[in-house]
């Protein structure tokens, strides 16, 4: 196993922090390793916000279902899918763009989350630690007026990231054969091997908690699917131009 892969097999949530800025030097070096990630036909539709105002961060940690590890993180970011930048190519080049279809969201969604992934890869291959805040859209509305958001661009999700202040075990993942499929899609045997992976989140749970929490993944994916997830956000998304035709 090289270095790489384990760096990534190393993987955990940091939410808490020491009391220490990241350099500056290593917030380029991470920012510029962000814009290495694969982007589709160059378009690069991403930005990343750095916030720093305490005020902002308090609002966002509030707005984020007041996770205080947004106020408390060295380095809080922002990740945006932006097509505004694209509008301004366009305009350059004496061509309008054409707006609202469902292809360049998905576009600039998934740039940005391969832009923060290179993100957090680079940041804990310096022995920093994160975490992504999807809690950002609970109220995206606000995130925009409070980030100045304009047109044609929206907020995907938040990163916490410092020097790490814990510890925490890794969590364990879905069995491999469950995620990867040979030739064909297939659920053959998935039930089993999930009911197998309850187990073993039960035993993570009861251990990281001290026997506190007892649960499993089908459990809370129940939970979760089982309710309406975010339902603002296609109005949001149409608000911003992304109109999904």
């Amino acid at each position: 196993m090289n270095e790489v892969i384990k760096l990534l097999k190393s993987h955990r949530s940091i939410r808490k922090f020491q009391d220490k800025r990241v350099e500056e030097e290593k917030i380029k070096m991470i920012i510029e390793s962000a814009q290495c990630a694969s982007t589709s036909s160059f378009v690069q539709a991403y930005t990343i916000i750095r916030v720093e105002d305490m005020d902002t961060r308090k609002e966002i940690a509030k707005l984020s279902g007041d996770q205080i590890y947004v106020e408390k993180c060295p380095l809080f970011l922002v990740f945006c899918a932006d097509l505004n930048r694209l509008d301004l190519a366009c305009k350059m080049n004496n061509t309008h763009m054409i707006e609202g279809y469902t292809e360049p969201l998905i576009i600039g969604t998934v740039d940005a989350a391969l832009a923060a992934q290179n993100t957090m890869v680079a940041a804990e291959s310096m022995g920093l630690g994160g975490v992504y805040i999807g809690g950002i859209r609970n109220d995206p509305y606000k995130v925009c007026d409070l980030l100045n958001i304009p047109k044609n661009v929206y907020p995907l999700f938040g990163m916490c990231l410092g020097y790490p202040n814990q510890d925490p075990e890794i969590k364990p993942r879905l069995p491999l054969d469950v995620v990867f499929k040979e030739e064909k899609y297939s659920t053959e045997g998935d039930e089993e091997k999930i009911k197998e992976y309850d187990k073993v989140i039960s035993e993570y749970y009861l251990k990281r908690t001290r026997g506190k929490r007892d649960d499993s993944w089908s459990k809370q994916m129940a939970e979760k699917m089982g309710n309406e997830l975010r339902p603002h956000m296609r109005e949001f998304l149409k608000s911003k131009g992304f109109e999904m035709k």
